[in-house]
């Protein structure tokens, strides 16, 4: 018996379907995507590294695998792109230490 996984990488080649249970929606998403992506202020390739960041920050594993290799199609290198995962990871860390601020207002307002 095969192991059935939650996220099926072939499941990413279907992206594209998501317009059959709402086309007006989908067709919207697509392009205003499509408009984001394209070069503008950033280079496609800073915001494919952008993207591999978020990914990791929002744990997307079509993501990932989708801007892994959007990446090296633009010219990143693993080492350019796991700086982009460290950048992601010191800014969730910092999120979550910041949230802190309000353990300790809250707990200074309990023992106070």
């Amino acid at each position: 018996m095969s192991k059935k996984h939650y996220f099926d990488p072939a499941d990413l080649a279907k992206f594209g379907h998501i317009t059959a249970w709402q086309k007006s929606m989908g067709d919207k998403f697509f392009a205003w995507y499509g408009e984001v992506m394209k070069e503008g202020a950033l280079t496609e390739r800073e915001k494919a590294l952008i993207a591999l960041a978020v990914a990791h920050a929002i744990q997307c594993p079509y993501c990932i695998d989708a801007y892994t290799s959007t990446c090296l199609e633009k010219g990143s290198d693993e080492e350019q792109m796991m700086e982009a995962v460290h950048v992601a990871a010191a800014i969730r860390a910092g999120s979550s230490l910041v949230y802190g601020t309000q353990m300790m207002n809250h707990a200074e307002g309990i023992t106070m």
